[in-house]
């Protein structure tokens, strides 16, 4: 299987949480036979993270980008319109690049406590689903389309 390449964009805001989300991201990356971390970046706040996201997508060199981040709610809905532009702006730029985006940011309507006890389940599910939607992407790219009337399953 062909080695995978991953980027991590993580947010600056809220660095209590984000910077030990990507140690946690670190580690498991580590622990995945076949898979390299080749890019780590930092950004602001989760809305400047689109940016930086489009440039590592086009690089050949990377294969899907793992977004870092919370969203903490505040006393207006300012989290809700933060989280609903970053991610529907993920989902297009993982479409436009036919590569993996995945969201690994806790929120909107979340509180400090509520995000630090998120911090280990996403940054291990982020990894996973980076591996995971990138092999079978792979998969389903270089499978050829036959006349088979049986039914295939990628996983």
């Amino acid at each position: 299987m062909d080695k995978i390449r991953i980027a991590i964009v993580v947010s600056e805001f809220n660095k209590e949480i984000t910077y030990k989300m990507l140690d946690l991201a670190r580690e498991n990356t580590n622990k995945q036979n076949g898979v390299t971390l080749r890019y780590v970046c930092y950004v602001s706040g989760c809305y400047d993270m689109p940016l930086i996201i489009n440039e590592l997508l086009k690089r050949r060199d990377v294969d899907a980008v793992i977004t870092l981040g919370a969203i903490i709610k505040g006393e207006t809905r300012h989290d809700e319109l933060i989280a609903n532009s970053v991610a529907k702006s993920f989902i297009d730029l993982s479409l436009k690049y036919c590569k993996p985006v995945i969201l690994g940011i806790s929120g909107p309507d979340i509180t400090l406590q509520q995000a630090r006890d998120r911090v280990e389940i996403i940054s291990s599910r982020t990894v996973l689903a980076a591996i995971s939607m990138t092999r079978r992407l792979k998969k389903l790219k270089t499978q050829r389309s036959g006349s088979s009337r049986s039914t295939e399953v990628i996983m």
